[in-house]
């Protein structure tokens, strides 16, 4: 069964669509088959894709508003080499529509039950807020990758995440863990940044992955492309992070007793 692995923080502007996007793209290319969700309104980690969120006929609001299975949801992001179910405009009116709905939590869980063994892993870009949205990712992951800057404000936004992983865990999704903090935007010239990192590795010790993602222009530059940064310039040091960050997941899972790609297929 694949597992689902939520990208999520609650403070904005530290790299989760990047993350999501480029880890995606960087599993795919390992040979593993990936689904990316895209549970942010902005529609973000679709244009990244190369999916215009405009031309989306059905998106991740009606899976979870009126029941449309994974299967009829699910396109080809074929510029970046995985699944995708996109977001636009729409999920703005997500929150309202669920508040209506039974089991609101857990729409999302649910609708990806049937589909888990399609994949190795489905990655769940959340929006950078707790909102009804992040709680459904929250509820239908198995484990949270959490990107940050190894700044101060970023270990602040990091507690009030570790409390909100907290209460789902208690409440909703008792098996949710963390899987990994990735550092992002990383400066080593930075005192601070050396700093922060050395503390979030005293603190989560092996939850630390050891790839840290660099500023890097080119992994900004991919996403006005629609490009995952690997198909736009795979050497550029923020590809070669990313394709690390996934050998790291990969390796992780493989010792955890995770299927080989593709074997439960």
């Amino acid at each position: 069964m694949g597992s689902v692995l939520a990208i999520a923080n609650q403070k904005g502007g530290v790299g989760k669509t990047t993350t999501s996007v480029n880890l995606a793209a960087s599993l795919a290319a390992t040979k593993r088959k990936i689904l990316l969700i895209d549970l942010d309104p902005q529609g973000n980690a679709t244009m990244g894709s190369g999916v215009d969120k405009s031309d989306l006929e059905v998106s991740v609001y009606d899976v979870l508003i009126d029941g449309i299975t994974v299967p009829e949801a699910t396109v080809e992001a074929e510029s970046a080499g995985y699944e995708l179910i996109g977001a636009n405009v729409d999920l703005t009116g997500a929150e309202l529509a669920l508040m209506d709905l039974d089991r609101r939590e857990y729409r999302l869980r649910d609708a990806l039950a049937a589909s888990r063994l399609k994949y190795d892993f489905i990655i769940l870009d959340c929006p950078p807020s707790l909102s009804l949205l992040t709680i459904n990712g929250l509820v239908a992951a198995d484990a949270v990758i959490i990107p940050m800057q190894c700044e101060y404000y970023a270990l602040e936004g990091l507690t009030a995440l570790m409390s909100t992983i907290s209460r789902i865990a208690g409440h909703l999704n008792p098996d949710l863990k963390i899987e990994g903090i990735i550092r992002t935007m990383y400066d080593p010239r930075n005192s601070l940044t050396r700093d922060v990192s050395n503390q979030l590795i005293d603190h989560f010790g092996d939850k630390v992955y050891r790839t840290v993602v660099p500023r890097n222009v080119r992994l900004a530059e991919a996403p006005s492309y629609g490009l995952p940064v690997l198909y736009y310039d795979k050497q550029s040091r923020g590809a070669r992070a990313y394709l690390a960050l996934a050998g790291e997941i990969n390796r992780r899972y493989t010792q955890a007793g995770a299927e080989e790609p593709g074997a439960h297929r």
